[in-house]
């Protein structure tokens, strides 16, 4: 019976409904009035807290405020330094490398190198070594494959000029006279071909532009790095066909013929060839007869 009565007892208290009240304190007047018990206050603040606990959590989590929690992004920030080292490392090897670009492009374009480094004739070596022939089986697929291709460069427009000379190796970049010559002593890094403005300008060799701007010396200039560590640069141009990335091939049209650049005294193209960041003298690798 004491058992009964205490559960209840404990029963009522849980379910004993009060009446709450807001009264105007002026007037004394019932504002509002709330008929709980304490089973729902408990429910209630339960319920309560819990949403709260949420919504801490959620702006916590979702918020820069996860920052200032102690082991809470450690993890995170630590990938994101991985990252930004990788990031900065590259960004670095990148800077470094244009550095030496444009410290290679300034040293082709002022001239500022030491002539008695060149070696031309293993220069010239090289360029006209002759590769040993090897003897491999191939197959029908690749014999016809060998006749169709023989069979298109027949009509190639680049064969007749590149076969005149049997130890020329590069095309000439354009017809006219050779007014004056290739003289290192004189700090005359090339030749200058005298001819009529507007005359095509064409590229010695296959190769990428690597430059193709306006120079106030030298007026339009355009660079190509061909194999083989060459490199060829027209200069006094009146105007340029090709911009910087540019493929091209031998025999193929980069500009024109003019007479601009402070440095420029007529109508003509100062050609000049570089091997290995070094001059040398055009005319032991082309035919202008």
């Amino acid at each position: 019976m004491e058992v009964k009565k205490k559960r209840k007892s404990l029963r009522g208290k849980w379910l004993f409904k009060y009446r709450v009240a807001i009264m105007n304190e002026n007037t004394l007047e019932d504002v509002a009035t709330f008929r709980l018990n304490r089973l729902n206050v408990f429910v209630y603040s339960s319920l309560f807290a819990i949403l709260l606990i949420t919504l801490t959590s959620l702006v916590i989590i979702y918020s820069p405020l996860r920052q200032y929690i102690l082991g809470f992004s450690e993890a995170d920030l630590k990938k994101r330094i991985v990252d930004l080292t990788f990031h900065t490392d590259s960004l670095q090897q990148r800077i470094n490398s244009n550095e030496a670009y444009f410290a290679s492009l300034q040293k082709v374009l002022t001239g500022d190198i030491h002539p008695d480094k060149i070696n031309k004739d293993s220069v010239l070596n090289s360029v006209q070594q002759i590769p040993v022939e090897t003897d491999l089986q191939a197959s029908e697929e690749e014999m016809k494959l060998r006749a169709e291709v023989a069979e298109e460069e027949r009509y190639s427009v680049f064969d007749a000029a590149s076969s005149s000379s049997k130890n020329k190796t590069f095309f000439p970049p354009t017809q006219g006279t050779i007014s004056s010559k290739f003289k290192t002593d004189k700090h005359h890094y090339g030749i200058d071909i005298a001819t009529s403005e507007g005359t095509p300008v064409k590229a010695v060799s296959n190769g990428t532009v690597v430059f193709a701007e306006w120079s106030a010396q030298t007026g339009f200039v355009i660079i190509i790095e061909h194999p083989n560590n060459f490199v060829s640069i027209y200069k006094h141009n009146a105007s340029i066909t090709k911009k910087q990335g540019d493929r091209v091939s031998s025999g193929e049209v980069i500009a024109k013929v003019g007479n601009t650049g402070e440095f420029s005294t007529g109508s003509h193209l100062h050609f000049e060839l570089w091997h290995e960041g070094y001059p040398v003298d055009p005319l032991n690798y082309m035919n202008f007869n």
